[in-house]
């Protein structure tokens, strides 16, 4: 093999492997803000904790919408004081006031961002997609705890105040419905065509 075509060969390896960790580093740095809490991203739990602490911490509630979802979304309460490790209950409230279904799936992190890691989510609306009917009203829930490790971490253990935020964006609708949606409206348009021939 001659040199110009070693060099081809050594050049296509390194946009490979270049194209490969590009892929690769999304999905990595997914899953590096999960298991640390980088940047806010908050844990997921299968029940509340063993132990709860003396020492209390305020939980406060922000909500936010991308510029295009067309629901109303807000906290039902602005904030709670909880024990670390008790679990705490929040509410928010999401209405559609458009008169055409409309599916949502909410992000979230909390603030600041060394806490992420040990605040931990028990149940959430976040965890799936919604969809609210024209004119329709909720109440959704998030269960959630400060884990007690909190206080011996070097940063986060000066926390005394971490904000929950959640923004909300509209996705594609869900098969079934969208389905649904498509035969409503031939049905209504069929029934516009027959009182206007009349």
């Amino acid at each position: 093999m001659d040199k110009n075509a070693k060099t081809v060969v050594k050049l296509v390896g390194v946009v490979a492997v270049m194209g490969s960790l590009a892929y690769a580093s999304v999905p990595f740095y997914d899953w590096f803000c999960r298991v640390t809490g980088f940047g806010g991203v908050t844990q997921e739990a299968d029940a509340g904790s063993d132990v709860i602490l003396d020492r209390t911490i305020k939980v406060k509630f922000d909500a936010s919408k991308d510029r295009d979802m067309m629901w109303d979304f807000k906290p039902q309460q602005l904030d709670v004081e909880i024990r670390i490790g008790e679990t705490g209950l929040a509410f928010y409230e999401a209405y559609n006031p458009t008169n055409r279904p409309i599916a949502g799936q909410a992000s979230y992190n909390v603030a600041p961002y060394e806490a992420g890691g040990f605040f931990s989510k028990i149940d959430c609306f976040c965890f799936t997609e919604q969809v609210l009917m024209p004119g329709e009203r909720v109440s959704m829930p998030v269960t959630f705890f400060v884990d007690p490790e909190i206080i011996e971490d070097r940063d986060a253990k000066y926390v005394k105040e971490i904000t929950l935020s959640y923004t909300f964006y509209e996705i594609d609708l869900p098969e079934e419905i969208a389905a649904l949606t498509l035969e409503g409206q031939a049905v209504e348009s069929e029934i516009r065509e027959t009182s206007n021939e009349g």
